[in-house]
């Protein structure tokens, strides 16, 4: 009886060798069968780099990408990205991409970044205007300015431009009015030519804020201006603007004029009827 199960045992474990063996077999025919995937090779970012760098081959490098699956827009050679300015910042092992890089007779520097039509306007901005230093290149901003009319009348901050694109932001040394030097935050801004109108007119007598956005907020709701005295003093409305052609003063409420001395009264009596009457003030 043990040698029966014994011999059906040694059947088994052959049954079950075999079945494994051509499994392993069949497994090793197919993976010598898969053909090896065709590799080339694209340029990327050997660096972080910012908005308007020129490219030098020391910046790219090349790294292996399948040549059947090429992505769009990319190159496969670095001499063919060499001495072409950035448009866009890229970071470090980004591909570079066409879409990213101004064209080759642009030139050099942050005015290869500026497409055709846009200007570039810089401003000068303190921490706190700039918004503390997150206004980088490359992020959505609105400008406001803070003044008051000409005319007179009440100060004002209005939104004069927004989903504005930030091209640069960095510092300048500027004299003070002592002649000596001062180191001022800077925030350059592409706009189009009636934009850049606006700031700078905006910039030579108004206080300029910038307000940051999300860039993928791109709606325009024109938010109306906010007058310093109906905010301070809680009111919900603005001034009214005097006269019929747009002016830009409020109007002033002219002040009514006092009010004299109470007059006084006597009562008369005539006969059966009573009246009073009234004597002005001397």
């Amino acid at each position: 009886m043990n040698r029966n199960r014994l011999l059906i045992g040694v059947a088994v474990a052959l049954v079950i060798g075999i079945i494994a063996s051509r499994y392993v077999y069949r497994e090793l025919q197919r993976a010598s069968s898969i053909k090896p995937v065709p590799v080339g090779h694209i340029v990327v970012a050997a660096r972080p780099m910012a908005l308007g760098t020129p490219l030098t081959p020391q910046d790219l490098r090349l790294i292996d990408w399948p040549q059947g699956d090429p992505m769009g827009g990319s190159f496969t050679r670095i001499q063919d990205c060499v001495g072409r300015s950035l448009i866009t910042p890229v970071a470090k092992n980004e591909p570079i991409l066409e879409q990213k890089l101004a064209p080759k007779a642009a030139g050099v520097g942050l005015p290869a970044a500026i497409p055709e039509g846009m200007r570039a306007v810089s401003v000068r901005v303190d921490d706190v205007v700039g918004v503390s230093g997150f206004a980088m290149p490359g992020t959505m901003v609105d400008v406001m300015v803070t003044g008051q009319p000409s005319g007179g009348g009440d100060s004002v901050t209005r939104t004069i431009l927004e989903d504005v694109r930030v091209l640069a932001a960095g510092q300048a040394v500027e004299q003070d009015k002592e002649g000596k030097p001062k180191t001022v935050s800077v925030v350059t801004l592409l706009l189009t030519p009636e934009q850049a109108d606006k700031l700078t007119m905006a910039s030579t007598d108004g206080r300029i804020h910038l307000a940051l956005r999300n860039t993928i907020d791109t709606q325009i709701t024109n938010p109306p201006p906010v007058f310093k005295t109906p905010l301070l003093l809680g009111g919900a409305t603005a001034p009214h603007y005097g006269g019929g052609g747009g002016g830009h003063a409020p109007r002033r409420v002219q002040p009514s004029k006092p009010e004299g001395p109470a007059p006084y009264v006597v009562e008369v009596i005539r006969g059966d009827k009573k009246t009073d009457q009234s004597f002005p003030t001397q």
